[in-house]
């Protein structure tokens, strides 16, 4: 169902369904409905930056990689990716499927932020959540009407970043640990083999 959207509108950068966003802490202080939109918007500005640069679409793909590492909770965004697997993993197992994951994520949204050229995002407004902050953005590209992206804001790992997306009110990440789960059930549950072949998909 993401695909679908997607392909009809198309929008990512690069968390969690209920039941993990019910399990994450309630955010430090320092996290506030201001400081969340300011990352949003941030995000916003450099990936935006990076669309009208008119680099190569590898040099392009390298920057939106350093923006998903730079904003993005990505060590808990790939455990839960992984899904169950994450708990048999060793720490070697998911450091290294942590950067292919965020390589991953990059290439495979990455190349679709071409469609945002000539088109606008507009951070709407934000409201607290259990987790942290729900950040609500406006999305219009040439010729479409506009659709709704939501970022979750947590400051969980210590730092203010964002753990999911939701697309048109599809969960990127619960969808992204659906198809990895079926990639590893793919390769009969070798993790190795997995880390191997994500970091030249997508």
């Amino acid at each position: 169902m993401l695909n679908n959207a997607m392909n009809r509108r198309t929008f990512a950068a690069t968390a969690f369904a209920a039941a993990t966003v019910s399990a994450l802490p309630l955010p430090a202080v320092a996290l506030t409905e201001a400081s969340a939109t300011q990352l949003v918007n941030s995000v916003v500005t450099d990936i935006t930056r990076v669309i009208d640069s008119g680099k190569s679409e590898s040099a392009m793909l390298r920057d939106f990689e350093k923006i998903f590492v730079q904003y993005a909770d990505v060590p808990i965004m790939a455990r839960y990716a992984l899904g169950a697997d994450a708990r048999t993993a060793t720490k070697s197992q998911l450091r290294q499927f942590t950067q292919a994951f965020q390589g991953y994520i990059s290439r495979k949204y990455g190349r679709r932020f071409r469609e945002f050229i000539g088109g606008e995002v507009t951070v709407k407004h934000a409201r607290r959540i259990k987790a942290g902050y729900e950040v609500r953005s406006s999305v219009k590209l040439r010729g479409e009407a506009p659709f709704e992206v939501t970022f979750l804001v947590s400051d969980k790992s210590g730092r203010e970043k964002f753990y999911n997306m939701f697309i048109e009110g599809v969960n990127l990440l619960l969808t992204e640990r659906t198809e990895i789960g079926a990639m590893l059930d793919a390769r009969k549950g070798n993790l190795d083999q997995l880390i191997k072949d994500l970091k030249k998909t997508g």
